[in-house]
C-alpha cells in the first residue's frame, strides 16, 4: 500500500509545483461568445433559449466534453430577444432616462438546458477574456453585466438564481411563475415581471369558490410548475372550504397505464369540476386519451398555460374543453414593438450561424451563399419582407409576455438611473450595481402601466378570466368574462362581468359539484364524522347569528346594532333604549325636578317679599338668594339627563351638574363660615367680621366655583363625554347612554364636590350648638348629612346599575341632595315667616342660649 501511495504523492507534488508557476487567473474553458451583442457604457445580459433542445452526447471521461449542440430553433426566444432590444433602443434614445449613458447587451442561447443556462450566466458574470494575469494580480473584479433578463422557465431560473445570487446580480424573468422563486433566502437577486403562481393558485381557488364548487378533482403537471401551483391551490381551497375528491399528477412521458389510471379515477368520481395545473403539452396528450374514452361533460378550470392556447383549442376535436374557465395574463399593447420585432435588422448583430439558421428556418430556404445539392431548393437573400409571413415569429399573441421583457429592461434602467444619481447627465465613471435600488423602483411605462416589485420581487398580480365559448363553425372563442386584481381591496379582487357564460356541454346553467345538498339560509354546515369537510350536515344558526347565503360555512354574528329574526336569515335592527320623557320613570323624575324648581322659586319669592325681616337678613340674605338660584339650576340640570343622548347633552349634563352643585355647596359653605365668624365677632375685642364680610363671601363663592369650572374645561378639552351605544347588558336591545370620556375627569368633578361638602359638614357640625336662638348651622349640618349620605350611596348604585338605570340613579341623587338642602335650610325659615311671624323679630334672633360643651 505504501509503495502505491508514495509515487502518487510525488506525482501530485510535481503537478502542484508546475501549476504554481502558471499565472493564477486564466480561463480554462473555451470562451462563450454571445449570440447577440452590442457595446455600450453599461452592459445588460440576456438568456433565452433560441433553441429548445440539444443533441445528446456520449462522454468517455477521457477527453474534455465537447460543446453542446443546440437543435430545434425556437422563434419565441427570438421574439423575447427582440422585445429586449426594443426596450434598450428606446432607453438609449431617451433624454430623460439614463442621459449620457448608452446601454449595450450580451444575449446568450441556453438551448433549453439548465446546465448551459448556468454556464452562460457565469460567462455574463465573469467575462470571456482568455488572458492570463500575474499571480499577484487580484482575480476578483466587478461583474461584466449589471443585470440579466431571462430565463423563460422556472427550473432554469432556479439554477441560475442560485449561482448568481451571492454575486448580487439581478435576474429578471418574464415567464417563470413558480411560487418557490419568491423565496428571498434561496434566490435573493431574483425578480420577475410576471405574477407568481402563488396568486394564480389563490385566484383559481376563489374562482371555484365563487361558483359554489366545493367538491372538485385536480390534475397537475408532474414538474415544479404543476406541483407547486397545485400545492398552493390545495392549501387555499382547504381554507375556503373546498374539497379535492382526487388529485393526480401527469407528465407527457408517462406510460399509457398512468393515463388509464387517471381516466378510471375520473370516471369513478362524483365531482363534476376538474381543476388543472397542466402545461399545454401535457393537456394535449390527455385530451386525446379522454376523447377515446368519451370522457365529456366535465367543467374544466385552467391556468394561463393553456386557457388561451389556440393550438390546444384546435386539438380538442371532441369539444371536451368547451365551457372551460380559467386565468390568463392580461392583454397588452406597446406602441412600436410589433413593427420593431418584425424588422429583424437588429438580429444581424448575431453570430452568422444563428442568423443564417433563423433566416433559413423563417423562410424555409437557403442563403444564396450556402451550397446545397438538393433539387428545387429555394434561396433567400436576407432582405425578404417578414411582415407577410404567418408563423410563430410573426404571431403576436404573446404580446403580454413581450411586454414583461420590456418592463424588465426598464426596471433595470430606472434602478441604474437612481444608482448613478442621474440629473442632467449620468456619471459613467464607476461600475454601477443596481441590486439595492431595483427592488424599490416604481415607475410607469409609456402606456401608463404601473411597474413595481413587492418584498418578494414579484409584481402585482392581475389576470383576465377567460371562458371558452364554442362558435357555430366549430371553433372556440376566448371570451373575457372578468378579471382578478390583487391591487384592489380583498372583496373586489375577483370581478366577473355581467356576461353570458357557456359551461360544459354548452349549458347556460352553472354546474353543480358538491358532496352534500346545499344548506339553505338560516343554517350552517357541520362536518360529518370521518368524511371530508365538504360532506356535512346542517344545523340552524344560534340566536344573534344568521346565514343569508346558501352553503354557509359559518353563521355570521349580527352587527352589534342588529339581532337575528326567527328564520335566522336576516338581522333586524335592535330596539334602542334610553331614559326618555315618555316612560313612567322619566315622567316621575321630570315631575320631581319641576316640583323642586317650583318649590325653590316659591321659597325665593317668599324670601324676596320678606327680605327686610330679621330672619331673612340674618346670615347674609345675598348668599341665601344665590343658594336658591343654584338650587334651581340643580333641579333643572337633572332634566339634561333625560332624553336621547347627543354630543352637546352629554357634555352639558355633567358639567352643568358639577358647576351648579359646587356653586350650591360654596354658598352653604359661605353661610357656615358666616355663622362661625358671627359668633367670633360677639366676643370682646373681636373684629373678625371685617375679614369675612359680604365682599369676601362673594369672592370665596366665586373662587370655589371657578376651580370646578377649570376642572370641567380640562375634562371637556382632553376627553369629553360622548354618546355611547351599550350592547352588553341586553342581547336584543341597545342602551343609549353617555360615556364619561375621561373617568378621571368625572370623578374629579364628584371628588371636588364631595371635598367641599365634607368641609362644609365639618364646619357646620362644629357650629351646630353655638348659643343663638336661631342657629343656622344645625340646619346646614342636617342638610350636609343628607347630602353626603346620598352621594356616598350613589357611587356603588351608579357603578352597578345597568343602562338607563344608572342615569336614573344619578338624577335621583341630584334631586335628593337638592331637596335635602332646600328643605333643611329654607323650610324652617319659611315656616317661621309664614306661620310664626311673632318669632321673626330681631330680639328673638339675637337671643342667647346657654353655651353647651361641644
Amino acid at each position: 500500500m505504501c509503495i502505491t501511495v508514495r509515487p502518487l504523492l510525488l506525482l501530485l507534488l510535481v503537478a502542484s509545483l508546475s501549476r504554481a508557476e502558471e499565472p493564477v487567473c486564466r480561463q480554462r474553458e473555451e470562451a462563450e461568445d454571445p449570440q447577440l451583442s452590442r457595446n455600450g457604457d453599461i452592459i445588460l445580459g440576456g438568456i433565452f433559449s433560441f433553441h429548445s433542445s440539444w443533441r445528446s452526447r456520449q462522454d468517455n471521461y477521457m477527453d474534455r466534453p465537447s460543446r453542446v449542440q443546440c437543435t430545434s430553433l425556437n422563434f419565441r426566444a427570438f421574439q423575447y430577444a427582440q422585445a429586449m432590444l426594443f426596450a434598450i433602443e428606446e432607453i438609449n434614445n431617451s433624454t430623460d432616462l439614463l442621459p449620457g449613458i448608452s446601454l449595450g447587451y450580451k444575449i446568450y442561447d441556453a438551448c433549453g438546458s439548465i446546465a448551459r443556462g448556468v454556464r452562460v450566466a457565469l460567462a455574463l458574470a465573469n467575462g470571456n477574456e482568455d488572458t492570463a494575469t500575474a499571480s499577484t494580480a487580484p482575480c476578483t473584479r466587478p461583474a461584466q453585466v449589471v443585470a440579466i433578463i431571462g430565463e423563460t422557465s422556472s427550473s432554469p431560473c432556479m439554477a441560475i438564481a442560485t449561482v448568481i445570487g451571492p454575486l448580487h446580480i439581478p435576474l429578471i424573468s418574464h415567464f417563470a411563475t413558480c411560487a418557490c422563486l419568491s423565496d428571498k433566502v434561496r434566490y435573493p437577486s431574483f425578480l420577475r415581471t410576471i405574477p407568481s403562481d402563488y396568486y394564480q393558485s389563490r385566484a383559481l381557488a376563489q374562482l371555484v369558490k365563487h361558483f359554489g364548487w366545493t367538491w372538485v378533482g385536480a390534475i397537475r403537471t408532474n414538474a415544479d410548475y404543476g406541483n407547486n401551483g397545485m400545492a398552493i391551490f390545495t392549501e387555499t381551497a382547504k381554507q375556503l372550504g373546498i374539497c379535492l375528491e382526487y388529485s393526480v399528477s401527469f407528465f407527457r412521458q408517462d406510460p399509457p397505464e398512468k393515463i388509464q389510471r387517471i381516466i378510471d379515477i375520473i370516471k369513478a368520481s362524483t365531482s363534476k369540476v376538474i381543476v388543472t395545473f397542466l402545461s399545454h403539452m401535457d393537456l394535449d396528450i390527455l385530451i386525446h386519451a379522454f376523447a377515446n374514452h368519451n370522457l365529456t361533460g366535465y367543467q374544466w378550470v385552467g391556468t394561463e398555460a393553456w386557457i388561451t392556447d389556440f393550438h390546444t383549442a384546435t386539438m380538442d376535436k371532441h369539444h371536451i374543453l368547451d365551457g372551460a374557465i380559467g386565468l390568463a395574463i392580461p392583454m397588452a399593447h406597446v406602441t412600436g414593438m410589433r413593427e420593431f420585432m418584425l424588422d429583424v435588422k437588429s438580429l444581424s448583430s448575431s453570430s452568422n450561424e444563428l442568423y443564417t439558421e433563423f433566416w433559413e428556418t423563417l423562410f424555409d430556404c437557403r442563403f444564396m451563399k450556402t451550397k446545397s445539392s438538393e433539387k428545387n431548393q429555394r434561396y433567400c437573400s436576407g432582405y425578404e419582407d417578414v411582415s407577410g409571413l404567418q408563423n410563430a415569429f410573426t404571431d403576436m399573441s404573446l404580446m403580454p409576455i413581450f411586454n414583461n421583457v420590456y418592463k424588465g429592461v426598464y426596471a433595470v434602467a430606472h434602478a441604474l438611473h437612481h444608482t448613478l444619481g442621474c440629473k442632467i447627465i449620468c456619471s459613467n465613471k464607476v461600475q454601477p450595481n443596481p441590486f439595492m435600488h431595483i427592488k424599490n423602483i416604481q415607475f410607469k411605462t409609456k402606456e401608463g402601466e404601473q411597474v413595481y416589485f413587492n418584498e418578494n420581487g414579484d409584481p402585482a398580480a392581475k389576470y383576465e378570466i377567460i371562458n371558452w365559448q364554442p362558435r357555430e363553425n366549430g371553433t372556440v372563442e376566448f371570451v373575457t368574462v372578468g378579471f382578478y386584481d390583487t391591487t384592489l381591496p380583498a372583496d373586489k379582487q375577483l370581478n366577473l362581468h355581467n356576461k353570458s357564460f357557456t359551461w360544459a356541454q354548452k349549458s347556460k346553467q352553472v354546474p353543480l359539484s358538491v358532496c352534500s345538498e346545499s344548506c339553505p339560509p338560516g343554517t350552517r354546515k357541520v362536518l360529518q364524522k370521518g368524511k371530508p369537510i365538504c360532506c356535512y350536515d346542517r344545523i340552524p344558526c344560534a340566536e344573534g347569528e344568521i346565514s343569508n347565503t346558501t352553503d354557509s360555512i359559518t353563521c355570521v354574528q349580527c352587527h352589534a346594532e342588529f339581532w337575528s329574526n326567527e328564520r335566522r336569515d336576516d338581522c333586524e335592527k335592535k330596539m334602542t333604549e334610553f331614559l326618555s320623557y315618555e316612560e313612567i320613570m322619566g315622567v316621575l323624575l321630570t315631575a320631581a325636578s319641576l316640583l323642586g324648581t317650583i318649590m325653590t322659586t316659591t321659597v325665593a319669592v317668599i324670601f324676596f317679599r320678606n327680605r327686610n325681616t330679621p330672619i331673612v337678613k340674618a346670615n347674609n340674605s345675598e348668599l341665601s338668594f344665590l343658594l336658591l338660584f343654584s338650587l334651581t339650576l340643580c333641579f333643572l340640570c337633572s332634566l339634561t339627563f333625560i332624553g336621547r343622548p347627543y354630543d352637546w347633552s352629554c357634555m352639558l349634563r355633567h358639567t352643568a351638574f358639577g358647576i351648579t352643585f359646587v356653586l350650591c355647596i360654596s354658598c352653604v359653605l359661605g353661610k357656615t363660615i358666616v355663622v362661625l365668624m358671627a359668633f367670633r365677632a360677639t366676643l370682646p375685642g373681636s373684629n373678625v367680621m371685617k375679614w369675612f364680610g359680604p365682599p369676601q363671601q362673594r369672592l370665596s363663592v366665586l373662587a370655589f366655583t371657578l376651580i370646578q369650572v377649570l376642572i370641567c374645561i380640562l375634562w371637556l378639552t382632553i376627553s369629553p363625554p360622548f354618546p355611547f351605544k351599550n350592547f352588553h347588558h341586553f342581547k336584543d336591545k341597545i342602551i343609549l347612554e353617555c360615556a364619561l370620556g375621561s373617568s378621571v375627569g368625572f370623578w374629579a368633578v364628584l371628588g371636588y364636590i364631595g371635598l367641599l361638602a365634607m368641609f362644609c359638614f365639618v364646619l357646620a357640625f362644629l357650629a351646630r350648638k353655638l348659643p343663638d336662638n336661631f342657629n343656622e348651622a344645625k340646619f346646614i349640618t342636617f342638610s350636609m348629612l343628607i347630602f353626603c349620605a346620598v352621594w356616598i350611596t350613589f357611587i356603588p348604585a351608579y357603578v352597578s346599575s345597568p343602562g338607563k338605570f344608572s342615569v336614573a340613579v344619578e338624577i335621583f341623587a341630584i334631586l335628593a341632595s337638592s331637596f335635602g338642602l332646600l328643605i333643611c335650610i329654607f323650610i324652617p325659615k319659611c315656616y317661621i315667616i309664614l306661620f310664626k311671624p311673632e318669632k321673626n323679630t330681631k330680639k328673638n334672633m339675637m337671643g342667647k342660649m346657654p353655651l353647651k360643651s361641644l
